[in-house]
């Protein structure tokens, strides 16, 4: 069964998806970037803001999904400049426990939607 998770607490889809679907007990979170929900403005003054933002969209969807990011399994970081890797991964980091944290990969792209640095996506399980 197909269900398709959607909150105001996280920026509305810029295109034809959603923020998230979950399926049985697999939640597939579409990719964030910095868009503060609230404002509909980009979080781009410096990486450290805008990779916070983007982990505050995803909790937001966890949540919305009666998740955590305890139940985070996958994520995949899409970064602009691998220079910005260290101040991505501590903010990403602060976000798990280094013992139970999900599996990941992290690539460096030539662009991102609107110009962004760094969007994450994320598969939970229940």
């Amino acid at each position: 069964m197909k269900k398709i998770i959607f909150t105001d607490k996280a920026p509305a889809p810029i295109g034809p998806y959603n923020q998230a679907i979950l399926s049985d007990n697999t939640l597939y979170a579409s990719g964030q970037i910095a868009i503060n929900p609230a404002t509909g403005d980009l979080v781009t003054e410096n990486i450290n803001d805008e990779t916070t933002q983007v982990m505050q969209n995803i909790a937001a969807i966890l949540q919305a999904a009666d998740m955590t990011f305890e139940n985070v399994v996958k994520a995949t970081i899409f970064i602009m400049d691998m220079n910005n890797f260290a101040a991505i991964n501590a903010i990403y980091g602060s976000y798990f426990d280094e013992k139970t944290a999900p599996a990941r990969e992290t690539v460096q792209v030539a662009c991102l939607p609107k110009n962004v640095n760094v969007e994450i996506s994320i598969i939970a399980v229940q």
